[in-house]
């Protein structure tokens, strides 16, 4: 896709963070996919803050199927504001449909029922057995 460059970023940039974006989703989020300059550029753009740093942001989002859960719904539930001349709403309209089209909130949905599932049929199994 073609990109509109801002003051600061070119057309280029805007793609490069888009493609880092999807090779970071589809690593199941992996912490050598999140390089400082992508970083920098998420936590400005689909309502996200920086959590003061790298390492909040990673924790909050990518350590869980719920964070990461959190994070594909912000994806794809944000408006994009702006024009893209000033802001990156162009590359995150683009980003929300791949993550629509994706079926990846579908996956990790259904990974956090097999979890969650596998947790309280071991609880059960335990309870039984204390019980029996």
């Amino acid at each position: 896709m073609t990109y509109t460059a801002t003051e600061f970023d070119t057309a280029a940039d805007k793609e490069k963070f888009e493609l880092q974006f999807k090779r970071f989703v589809m690593s199941d989020f992996a912490e050598n996919k999140f390089p400082n300059w992508f970083y920098k550029s998420l936590s400005m753009t689909f309502g996200h803050i920086a959590h003061y740093n790298k390492a909040g942001f990673y924790s909050t989002f990518f350590t869980s199927d719920n964070g990461k859960l959190d994070f594909l719904h912000q994806t794809l539930e944000w408006p994009c504001h702006g024009s893209p001349t000033f802001t990156y709403c162009d590359v995150e309209r683009a980003l929300s449909e791949w993550v629509k089209d994706s079926g990846l909130i579908e996956k990790y949905q259904a990974k956090r029922a097999t979890r969650v599932e596998n947790q309280e049929r071991a609880e059960l199994a335990r309870l039984q057995t204390k019980y029996t």
